[in-house]
């Protein structure tokens, strides 16, 4: 039977702190830096905070701007997250309160059923609910307030169950529950699971086997994985990046079909001029980031650097990236998380 790792977050939380090579948010340029960072990768990543922070709307959602309005709490999470990934906490850093408003903001958005979306989430709730697990279940391992632990558990517990009893025969998910299955929801619900059950929640093992047996069903010749069973042999170039990182997290290291969704996914990387280019770019590199850190340093120092130069050149003046035609919160948010992927401090993001 498959397992996620049984250290729970709220230790790895603390031993990312405590071995971090610096405190992202405290960081000055003369200070030594992690492996391929650079000064302006530190200029980049604070001016891309910054706007996240001034974007903020007070109830700590993102509406204002065109993803915020369609995916409030998919947005409100992803940006969390990216957050998080600078070191900051709810009661430490320059963006506590950033925090503290966010995690409020997907609570509120919690619904009887378990369902962590606020409204319809343009028709696709699933991503946001997916998204909002991991950010709370992260969250809650470096919470400090006992209340606010106690409201989040409840959350996060409702959440675990919404998302395994919506999981459907074959295995995956769908844009809503129960509503059967494709590649990109299946993923974030997967790797929303891994992150619930490192900050010490009950994940059922089978919800777990029959997720990637359902990644395993979509393989395609080509090594990679489709849109969803029934969709033919149309490889996913996303979907292949997003299942490495969920099958790396759920242990599949050495696994055939991680082994050959890397290689797929690498050597597309490679053929393109070394980049990722097309209408998804943002959400491969979100996921592709993930299991090229976790393969070793063959892969990721060749991807990070051309990366990191690619994010650092379309950045908007003002701090914002725009994202796959997505929006604004959406694109900063994920070159947010792929640019501080070096430092460590999200245990789900790391080997």
């Amino acid at each position: 039977m498959r397992a996620f790792s049984t250290v729970p977050i709220v230790v790895l939380t603390a031993l990312a702190v405590a071995l971090a090579p610096h405190l992202a948010w405290g960081q000055t340029e003369g200070e030594l830096l992690p492996k391929h960072v650079t000064p302006q990768t530190l200029r980049a990543v604070q001016n891309g905070l910054d706007w996240l922070a001034k974007a903020q709307s007070s109830d700590g959602s993102w509406r204002g701007n065109q993803d915020g309005n369609t995916y409030p709490t998919a947005m409100s999470a992803l940006a969390g997250m990216a957050f998080l990934a600078n070191g900051c906490t709810t009661s430490r850093g320059p963006y506590r309160e950033n925090l503290r408003k966010t995690v409020n903001f997907v609570m509120s958005q919690s619904q009887n059923s378990g369902l962590i979306a606020g409204g319809q989430e343009n028709g696709r709730p699933m991503y946001g609910h997916g998204f909002s697990l991991m950010f709370l279940s992260v969250a809650h391992g470096m919470e400090t307030d006992p209340k606010v632990r106690e409201r989040m558990e409840k959350v996060i517990k409702s959440a675990i169950q919404l998302t395994s009893t919506g999981q459907s025969n074959l295995g995956g998910w769908i844009y809503y529950p129960g509503g059967g299955d494709e590649g990109s929801v299946t993923v974030t619900q997967m790797q929303a699971l891994r992150a619930a059950h490192e900050a010490g929640f009950k994940v059922p093992p089978a919800t777990i086997d029959k997720a990637i047996k359902y990644l395993e069903l979509c393989k395609t010749p080509q090594g990679g994985i489709r849109y969803s069973y029934h969709s033919g042999n149309d490889t996913r170039l996303p979907i292949s990046a997003a299942a490495i990182a969920c099958l790396y997290s759920a242990g599949e290291y050495d696994s055939p079909l991680a082994e050959n969704c890397l290689d797929y996914v690498f050597k597309q990387y490679k053929g393109n001029q070394a980049q990722f280019r097309g209408g998804h770019d943002f959400y491969t590199n979100l996921y592709a980031s993930q299991a090229f850190y976790q393969a070793g340093d063959e892969y990721w120092d060749n991807y990070y650097v051309k990366t990191r130069d690619s994010f650092l050149q379309r950045q908007d003046k003002t701090g914002f990236w725009e994202g796959d035609g997505v929006g604004r919160v959406y694109g900063t948010s994920v070159a947010l998380i792929v640019l501080q992927l070096p430092y460590k401090f999200l245990p789900i993001y790391q080997r």
